[in-house]
């Protein structure tokens, strides 16, 4: 009978599991040639690993042991189908003879990087792509996929295995396109990648502002790209990253709470990703072929240099929003600008901004655009419109970190002298 796993190496398991689950999957989804039946044998691979590793102890290389088992189980799994499918014991009979060289898959670190390549497809619609790859390559569940999109948790889930079924359908290989067909395919791929990093560096919903591992993951896709394809928005993707990255240590305070970017304590940002940051930027820019990406990590730099809120190059700042909207029209690109023109302008010239933006309704619904509007009436002292709007903000708020920081906001406001003045006076009327 197998030993019970200790408490120690459960906590071993898992460790390897948040670390490493990802890079099995994708080396199972090569080996086997289909989504579901990797996923399964990732999830029997690890249940296996707890039942035999209490007895034999962990594998000199436990990620090769992981695919290795997996890849067993898979073909057990099509065994056992065969009884009901004829066809699956075909399948099972090629897997088992082509078995895969010795150290092949310690060997191939960028299986992820062909992985997000294959949910990439331009045969797939661009949000199932993004979908796809947040929920295979990077773990996140399909309820915070749902939330990042807006959608209902069903409907996600039916977008994700309409676009697993195209690629075994349609047989798309999995594989890392001939250059000739890398560029058309870049651009979902960039965004993919800019997708992971901001639910790392800033997640859509829960208690937990950050998710580094997520972050630290999209900055090790982002710098494989480069390496496989160094074009000049592959390299600004990355430099935005590294920028952005740069700021985490003075992002929170000791409780776990959001310190806004003009309150942070400059001193605690990693000098050394700014550097590299910005040293690709440069690069990019000097190529002449830059995009959207690369214009905002130039934003991000300028940031970067400034000593403080206050000593930013807010003109700078706008002239590249300028840029930025002509190569890449958003509204929420134009909100950003909005904020800048605020610290360049003044508080009433971004209000006048922003409020046309809501005005026209795109950014209805958007909790930043909510945020920043009430911020602006707080700072020209109109505290009732801004706690009304503040309030506004709440209602659309699903992360905690965030959540707190506007319920301070309105706490403040509500306590505010002159409200409490203002309420009387409504009572007595």
């Amino acid at each position: 009978m197998d030993s019970p796993a200790s408490p120690a190496l459960q906590r071993q398991v898992a460790s390897l599991y948040q670390a490493e689950s990802r890079r099995v999957l994708a080396t199972l989804i090569r080996l086997l040639g289909d989504f579901d039946l990797a996923e399964e044998a990732l999830q029997d691979a690890f249940i296996a690993a707890m039942e035999q590793w209490p007895r034999d102890g962990i594998p000199e290389q436990p990620r090769a042991w992981l695919v290795s088992t997996g890849r067993f189980k898979a073909i057990d799994t099509l065994r056992r189908r065969a009884r009901f499918d004829a066809s699956q014991e075909e399948i099972a009979r090629r897997l088992e003879k082509d078995v895969p060289p010795p150290g092949e898959e310690e060997e191939l670190e960028d299986d992820r990087l062909r992985l997000i390549f294959t949910c990439c497809h331009p045969a797939l619609p661009a949000d199932a792509r993004v979908a796809l790859t947040l929920r295979e390559v990077c773990d996140l569940t399909t309820e915070e996929i749902a939330s990042a999109y807006l959608v209902a948790t069903p409907t996600m889930a039916q977008r994700i295995v309409r676009a697993k079924n195209k690629i075994r359908q349609a047989g798309i290989p999995y594989q890392v396109p001939e250059r000739q067909e890398l560029n058309e395919r870049l651009d979902s791929v960039l965004q993919v990648i800019y997708l992971v990093f901001n639910e790392g560096y800033f997640a859509s919903s829960g208690e937990n502002l950050t998710r580094p591992d997520l972050s630290r993951e999209a900055i090790r896709l982002g710098a494989l790209l480069v390496e496989l394809l160094p074009e000049s928005e592959a390299r600004g993707l990355l430099a935005l990253m590294l920028l952005i990255e740069a700021r985490r240590p003075a992002r929170l305070d000791h409780q776990g709470d959001l310190i806004l970017l003009e309150d942070q304590d400059r001193s605690l940002w990693d000098q050394e990703l700014i550097q590299q940051g910005t040293a690709l930027v440069e690069h990019a820019l000097g190529e002449g072929r830059f995009g959207a990406y690369t214009l905002q990590a130039a934003i991000a730099a300028v940031h970067g240099e400034a000593a403080s809120a206050d000593q930013t190059d807010w003109p700078q700042i706008v002239g590249l929003y300028d840029v930025l909207l002509r190569t890449s029209p958003s509204p929420v690109i134009e909100l950003n600008r909005a904020v800048a023109v605020a610290m360049r302008d003044g508080w009433e010239a971004g209000l006048k901004l922003v409020d046309e933006l809501l005005a026209d309704g795109q950014l209805d619904g958007y909790l930043p655009a909510r945020a920043a509007r009430a911020d602006l009436l707080r700072r020209l002292g109109r505290h009732q419109d801004a706690l009304r709007v503040y309030q506004e903000a709440l209602t659309l708020s699903r992360q905690g970190a965030e959540r707190r920081l506007l319920e301070k906001r309105v706490a403040e406001l509500s306590s505010a002298p002159h409200l409490r003045y203002n309420a009387l006076l409504r009572i007595n009327r």
